[in-house]
C-alpha cells in the first residue's frame, strides 16, 4: 500500500467547557487552522488548580475535535483506504462522514482505520477525531493532548501488500554473508486469482543494488497469503552504534498486466545475543547499555512529535555519551524510532506504566486488561524492522509484581512479545519498594536495626494506591537511596517478592535496586540484569558495578534529557519547600543531563568523563549566590552548580568549584595563579572539590597522567557589557511544513565570553514562510506561555522552534534583548 502525510489542512476546536455531549457533538468554540502534529495541551493556560497538579505541569487538559476535508476519487472504488493514527493523547474515536469508524483507548498506540465502508466517492469527504483528556489526573507526567504524532493515508489496490506487510530478519551474519529473510504478506480481493511474481531488491546504504530475488505465487481470491524469501548479502555492512548503516527492502508485486504494489523498509543487519558472562553483545562485541530513561515531549514544543525534534533530542543524547534509551514508560514514537535507527541509538521500548492496579484514578489501568494483548501486538509490528530496538519491557513499576498472579501476568505478557519476535529480548522495570509492600515494615526494622536506628511509625502498605507521583517518590527518596537503600535492596523478603516476576523475562530489570546488581549472581548464576532506572547523580558507583560484573549489562539514569510535568524532582527549593509537593508554579521535572534547550548540565559531563569518553576536565561552579543557602534535596538530584565563571556582586565570596576529570590529577588555576592541585580521577569519583574565593578572571583546570598535562578547560568572567549572540542549528531547510529549526539567543561580553547570569527580556518575530513553533527557556517554574513572544534568558539563554509553512522563500528571525539591541537570522526554505 502507498503510504503519504495526512497531516495539513486539519482544524481544531478545544471543546472543554461543555457538558461531555455537548463536547463530543456540538456547542465547540471557533475552530483554527492547524498543522499535525499538534499537542492541543501546550497552548493551554496553566492554573494553580489543575486536577493533576505538578505531575501534569498545572496543565488542566480538555476535550478536542480535529476536522479535515479530503476529496475521495471514483478510483478509489477499487482500492482500499487506510489512516494511520501514529498517537492520539486520548480515547480517540474517528469518525468519517459522521459514522464511528474506529479509535483507540491507549494515548501512546499507533492504530489504524479502514475507510471503506465510509467513503463518498468523487467528493469531498470529512473525517473527525476526538480526544478526551479531561479525566484528570491519569498521566503521572506530562501526557500533552490531542494527535500529537502523525497521521498517514494508506492506498491500495485489489491486489495489495497490506500495512506492515513487509518484514525483514538478518540471519547468519558472518563477516563475508548474511541473509535477510523478507516475509512479504498479500491481500487478494480481486474476483479472481492472480498468478504474480514477488520482487524484492534490497538495496545498501549507498543506494546501491546489493541483492535481489523474485517469487512466484498464485494468490487466489480472497487470500491473505504471503511468501518467505531467503536473500544472501555479500560483505554485508552492519548495523551499530558507531556506523548505523541502513539497507532498503523494496518489494513490488508484479503481474502480466505490470506492478500492482511496490513497498520499502529500513532495516538493519546486525545480530544481538545476551548472557551473565559476556553481557549483551552487539555483533559479537561487548556493549555495555550507557542508557538513559526519556519521557515523549519536546520541551517547549510540549509533545507534538516532528521528525526533526526527535532527532534533535537523539542526537544530543548521543553526543552526551549514551547509547541506549528507554521509552519510559510507554511505546515510543515512530520518529524517534527512525531517528534512533539513523544515529545508531539502542532502544528499550515499554509497553505501559500500570497494569491491573492504577497509580492514578483516571489512568490506563481500567483498559489495560482488555487490550494489552493489541497492545503488544501494535509495539511489535511497529518495532519489528528498526534495528535500533533491542528490548521489549513489559511495564515500569509495576504494583503487582511482588505476587504470583503479577509474575504470572508478567510470564503472559513477555511469552507474548516472544511470539510475535524471537529475535529480542523482554525485560521489565520492578520497583522493590512496590513489589515489597506488603512487608516494608519488617524490612525497614531489620534495615534501621543493622543501622542502629528505629523505626518509627509503621511503613505497612508502602506504597498501595499511591496517587501519583508525588507521594511514591518522597518514600523512594527515603528508603531507596545511599547505604540504607542498598540494603533493603539486598534483603531477603525483597528477594522473595522479586524473584518469580524476574525469572519471567530475559533481562532482570531493577528500578533504584542497585544494591541487588551483584547479589543477583550470587543467587542465580544464570541471570542477566539490567539498572532499567537509577538516581543520576549516582553514577560513579553504578558504572562500577557495570565495569566489575559481566552479567550487569548496563544503566539507565532517570534522566538524560529534562521534561514537562513530574514537575519539581529535581528543583533546589531555597525557600523552605519540599519536592513532590505540587509547588505552583512549577512545569519542568528539571533532573535532566540536558535542560528543556539542549543545554548539557554538568552532570552530564561527569558522566561522560565516568563512561570513558572524555579526557578534557571539566568545571562546575555551585552558585556563587547561593552559597551556604540550605534547600531541598532528593536522590535525583546532583548540585545546583553551572559552567560560569560570571558572579558579578560576590568578589571575595566564597566558591564552591568541582573539577570532574579522568586524569589521576587536577589542578585549578585562578588567573595564571595555583589554587591546588588534587587528586582525581576514578580511584576518586572523577572529582576533585576545591573551597575558594570568587574573584574576575580566568579559571583554568588541567588534568595530569604520569605529570604530563592531558587536557585543560577554561571559564572566564565576562565583562559588564552584554550583547547578544544567535545561533541557528541550520540556515537551510526544506521547505516543508514539518520541518524545524531551533534558534538560540545567549549573552555574552565583547571578547565572546558568555554571560549566564543576567537577565534579559526577549522578544521574537518571525516572518516569511516560517510560523513560530514555541520560544521560551530552561527554567522549569515558568509562568510564561511557550506561545508568548517574549521570554526573560534563564542561565544565559533562551530558544526559539520556527516551522516552515511549506512554502519555499525565505524565512526571518529577529530577536529584540532588553538593552541590547536586535540580532537576526535567516533561514531559507527551500
Amino acid at each position: 500500500m502507498q503510504k503519504q502525510l495526512f497531516n495539513s489542512d486539519w482544524y481544531f476546536t478545544d471543546k472543554a467547557g461543555g457538558g461531555l455531549a455537548d463536547q463530543i457533538h456540538g456547542a465547540s468554540k471557533k475552530s483554527e487552522k492547524v498543522e499535525l502534529p499538534h499537542d492541543a495541551m501546550i497552548h493551554e493556560k496553566r492554573t494553580p488548580d489543575a486536577v493533576s497538579g505538578s505531575q501534569s505541569g498545572f496543565y488542566p487538559g480538555g476535550v478536542y475535535q480535529y476536522t479535515k476535508k479530503f476529496y475521495v476519487p471514483e478510483e478509489w472504488k477499487d482500492q482500499t483506504v487506510i489512516f494511520e493514527f501514529e498517537g492520539v493523547y486520548a480515547h480517540a474515536m474517528v469518525y468519517i462522514n459522521g459514522d464511528y469508524a474506529g479509535g483507540c483507548l491507549y494515548g501512546y498506540s499507533n492504530f489504524y482505520v479502514c475507510a471503506d465502508e465510509f467513503q463518498k466517492y468523487g467528493e469531498d469527504n470529512e473525517i473527525r477525531v476526538t480526544a478526551n483528556n479531561s479525566m484528570q489526573p491519569n498521566s503521572r507526567w506530562y501526557s500533552g493532548s490531542g494527535i500529537y504524532r502523525s497521521v498517514n493515508l494508506f492506498t491500495g489496490g485489489m491486489l495489495r501488500i497490506p500495512v506492515n506487510g513487509v518484514r525483514i530478519t538478518p540471519k547468519n551474519i558472518r563477516h563475508d554473508t548474511a541473509v535477510a529473510e523478507v516475509e512479504v504478506k498479500i491481500e487478494n480481493d480481486c474476483l479472481q486469482g492472480e498468478r504474480i511474481k514477488v520482487h524484492t531488491e534490497i538495496i545498501d546504504p549507498d543506494g546501491n543494488t546489493a541483492a535481489e530475488d523474485e517469487t512466484v505465487i498464485t494468490v487466489y481470491r480472497g487470500d491473505r497469503t504471503g511468501v518467505r524469501q531467503r536473500i544472501l548479502l555479500s560483505a554485508p555492512r552492519l548495523w551499530d552504534c558507531d556506523s548505523p548503516e541502513l539497507y532498503t527492502a523494496r518489494v513490488s508485486l508484479n503481474t502480466d498486466g505490470g506492478k500492482m504494489d511496490c513497498v520499502e523498509e529500513k532495516f538493519g543487519v546486525r545480530e544481538i545475543s545476551v548472557d551473565p558472562v559476556n553481557g549483551f553483545c552487539l555483533n559479537g562485541k561487548t556493549v555495555n547499555l550507557r542508557g538513559t530513561c526519556i519521557h515523549h515531549d519536546n520541551g517547549i514544543i510540549g509533545a507534538a512529535t516532528y521528525y526533526r525534534a526527535e532527532e534533535r533530542r537523539c542526537r544530543q543524547l548521543k553526543e552526551a555519551g549514551f547509547n541506549c534509551i528507554r521509552s519510559s514508560h510507554h511505546p515510543m514514537g515512530k520518529a524517534m524510532l527512525d531517528a534512533c535507527d539513523r544515529i545508531g541509538m539502542l532502544v528499550m521500548d515499554e509497553l505501559s506504566d500500570m497494569w491491573t492496579r492504577p497509580k492514578n484514578t483516571n489512568d490506563y489501568a481500567q483498559e489495560f486488561v482488555y487490550h494489552w494483548e493489541e497492545d503488544v501486538e501494535k509495539i511489535v509490528e511497529k518495532d519489528y524492522n528498526h534495528p535500533c530496538v533491542i528490548l521489549y519491557s513489559t511495564g515500569n513499576e509495576i504494583q503487582e509484581a511482588g505476587t504470583p498472579k503479577g509474575a504470572q501476568m508478567n510470564r503472559r505478557i513477555s511469552d507474548k512479545f516472544k511470539e510475535l519476535d524471537a529475535t529480542r529480548f523482554t525485560t521489565s522495570a520492578a520497583n522493590g519498594l512496590i513489589a515489597a509492600s506488603d512487608c516494608m515494615k519488617e524490612i525497614m526494622t531489620d534495615v534501621l536495626r543493622e543501622a542502629g536506628s528505629d523505626l518509627s511509625g509503621s511503613a505497612e502498605g508502602g506504597a498501595e494506591g499511591a496517587g501519583g507521583s508525588n507521594l511514591l517518590n518522597n518514600m523512594m527518596s527515603l528508603v531507596m537511596s545511599g547505604k540504607t537503600g542498598d540494603a533493603f535492596a539486598a534483603h531477603p523478603k525483597m528477594t522473595e517478592r522479586l524473584e518469580e516476576f524476574a525469572d519471567a523475562t530475559d533481562i532482570a530489570g531493577y528500578n533504584y535496586l542497585t544494591g541487588r546488581h551483584a547479589l543477583e549472581h550470587q543467587l542465580n548464576p544464570n541471570r542477566v540484569v539490567l539498572g532499567t532506572e537509577t538516581f543520576p547523580g549516582d553514577i560513579v558507583r553504578l558504572w562500577d558495578v557495570v565495569k566489575k560484573n559481566s552479567h550487569v549489562i548496563g544503566d539507565m539514569t532517570w534522566t538524560g534529557y529534562d521534561y514537562l510535568g513530574e514537575a519539581g524532582c529535581g528543583i533546589f527549593y531555597y525557600d523552605g519547600k519540599a519536592n513532590f509537593s505540587s509547588n505552583w508554579p512549577d512545569r519542568a521535572a528539571y533532573i535532566g543531563d540536558i535542560d528543556l534547550t539542549g543545554y548539557r548540565r554538568p552532570v552530564s559531563y561527569l558522566r561522560q568523563i565516568v563512561f570513558g569518553l572524555r579526557k578534557e576536565p571539566y568545571i562546575a561552579v555551585e552558585r556563587v549566590n547561593r552559597y551556604g543557602q540550605p534547600h531541598s534535596m532528593t536522590p535525583w538530584m546532583f548540585k545546583d552548580n553551572i559552567a560560569s565563571w560570571t558572579w558579578p556582586g560576590y568578589e571575595g565570596k566564597p566558591a564552591k568549584v568541582d573539577v570532574y576529570c579522568a586524569s589521576p590529577e587536577v589542578e585549578l588555576f585562578l588567573n595564571g595563579e595555583s589554587v591546588g592541585r588534587k587528586p582525581a580521577g576514578e580511584e576518586n569519583g572523577y572529582t576533585a572539590p576545591f573551597e575558594m574565593t570568587y574573584h574576575p578572571g580566568e579559571l583554568k583546570a588541567v588534568g595530569y597522567r604520569n605529570g604530563q598535562m592531558e587536557g585543560e578547560f577554561l571559564l572566564y568572567t565576562a565583562g559588564e557589557e552584554v550583547r547578544p549572540v544567535i545561533q541557528a542549528e541550520t540556515q537551510k531547510i526544506h521547505a516543508d511544513s514539518q520541518e524545524l529549526v531551533y534558534i538560540t539567543v545567549g549573552l555574552e561580553d565583547a571578547s565572546g565570553y558568555p554571560n549566564l547570569y543576567e537577565v534579559r527580556n526577549v522578544s521574537v518575530q518571525v516572518e516569511g514562510t516560517g510560523v513560530l513553533q514555541g520560544f521560551g527557556n530552561a527554567d522549569p517554574q515558568s509562568e510564561n506561555s511557550y506561545d508568548d513572544t517574549v521570554c526573560p534568558t534563564y542561565d544565559g539563554y533562551v530558544m526559539a522552534v520556527v516551522r516552515s509553512t511549506g512554502e519555499k522563500g525565505t524565512i526571518t528571525v529577529t530577536f529584540t534583548v532588553e538593552g541590547c539591541g536586535s540580532v537576526q537570522t535567516i533561514i531559507e526554505a527551500e
